[in-house]
């Protein structure tokens, strides 16, 4: 669909329904005529396979709320004649030129209705010069993304790797004109240069992109034999790419201006990395703080200890009191993930009481005489329970 084709053509008569129609009267309308008019259940009627194009395209515009917007603000601005021009192509009164980005916001009384980006851009292909008129000269290059993965001591203590990308770069040949060595582009003599091409339509002129040139606005009559004429090539490349400490899994960091390069010297696109860290077989990590696991044996549970733990930055140790069940979780403050202030989460170890599968005669005895003497209370309620549900 063309800028035109908003100004042309009546939507809601394409789906028979008005303008006050609802979002659900649009789409079961839209429902009712694909399916009437669907190629597949008229094979061969030209007339219906046109019915149905035409309400596919007229709820793509009419099914998206932002679309449906804009589609209606500019029927209603071209329906007053807020855009009557001149046989000389300028506004009124008196032929006097004006600036359709003063129309859309962009000047002291203009409506605000219609300052958006993307409406301004759409007006931009219909009226040269004004409002976002057919971008011409360097454009910007895409950006790329890719993915890296990390071991987790990377991740948590920073570190710096070499990332290769095979992506387009400036061909070094032709130094991106497309041009063979010792020859120049010259100017397009379909659009002289402009890099786009205007046609009247009544009392309307709408420009678009040079077909020629394809919105260059030069043409190549030797071409580049490295790059073909494009200007490009697809070539390998290195970075040495800083992972901050810290960095977690599923990070995108961003690096601005080493994406593609930009057309006909524009600016570079930005490259995206995804980060995947790998788990490792000793720590967790839960936002900015390192989890662990730690054994314990009964007697150590029961009696307490002084237990020797590792961290990223050495080993600390942890006071374990008497008494403690399975499952506690000791703290050893800032010795987690580094934050990008310089403060540091925390290392939580949860303490997992290990039962003996087997125990020596002289265990059992020791265990059996510790039994006989450990007081009932800690078992008095749930022996209460157990009768009763009995």
């Amino acid at each position: 669909m063309s800028s035109k084709d908003w100004i042309e053509k009546d939507y809601y008569a394409a789906l028979g329904v008005g303008k006050a129609a609802s979002a659900d009267e649009i789409k079961k309308a839209y429902r009712k005529l694909a399916r009437e008019s669907h190629p597949d259940r008229n094979p061969g009627d030209t007339s219906a396979e046109e019915r149905f194009k035409a309400a596919s395209e007229a709820y793509t515009v009419l099914g998206d709320d932002a679309k449906r917007q804009e589609y209606d603000e500019m029927r209603s601005l071209f329906g007053s004649g807020a855009f009557r021009r001149n046989a000389r192509g300028a506004g009124q009164p008196g032929g006097m030129p004006f600036d359709v980005g003063d129309l859309f916001g962009g000047a002291a009384g203009g409506d605000r209705r219609f300052s958006g980006a993307g409406f301004q851009n759409l007006f931009g292909s219909i009226f040269p010069g004004g409002g976002g008129a057919a971008s011409r000269g360097p454009a910007r290059g895409r950006d790329v993304e890719t993915e890296v993965a990390l071991d987790f001591d990377d991740a948590i203590g920073g570190v710096t790797l070499p990332l290769t990308l095979r992506t387009p770069g400036v061909c070094d040949t032709c130094r991106g004109d497309g041009a063979k060595p010792g020859t120049q582009p010259r100017a397009c003599p379909t659009c002289r240069g402009a890099g786009v091409t205007t046609r009247n339509q009544g009392s309307f002129s709408f420009s678009e992109p040079c077909s020629d040139c394809q919105g260059v606005g030069t043409v190549v009559d030797e071409q580049c034999p490295e790059c073909q004429g494009s200007g490009g090539v697809t070539k390998n490349r290195t970075l040495n790419v800083r992972f901050p400490a810290g960095v977690a899994d599923g990070q995108r960091i961003r690096l601005a201006g080493r994406g593609e390069p930009g057309a006909r010297g524009g600016p570079a696109g930005d490259l995206f990395i995804q980060v995947r860290v790998s788990p490792d077989d000793l720590f967790g990590r839960a936002g900015e703080d390192l989890t662990l696991t730690v054994p314990i044996t009964f007697a150590e549970a029961v009696l307490g200890t002084d237990l020797r733990v590792p961290t990223f930055d050495g080993a600390v140790t942890l006071r374990v009191p008497p008494g403690t069940p399975s499952g506690r979780v000791l703290r050893a403050r800032g010795k987690g993930v580094v934050r990008t202030d310089g403060r540091a989460g925390d290392l939580l170890v949860t303490l997992e009481v290990v039962v003996p599968a087997k125990l020596s005669e002289e265990a059992r005895t020791a265990l059996e005489t510790f039994v006989a003497q450990t007081p009932p209370a800690a078992r008095e309620h749930l022996d209460a329970r157990v009768r009763r549900g009995s």
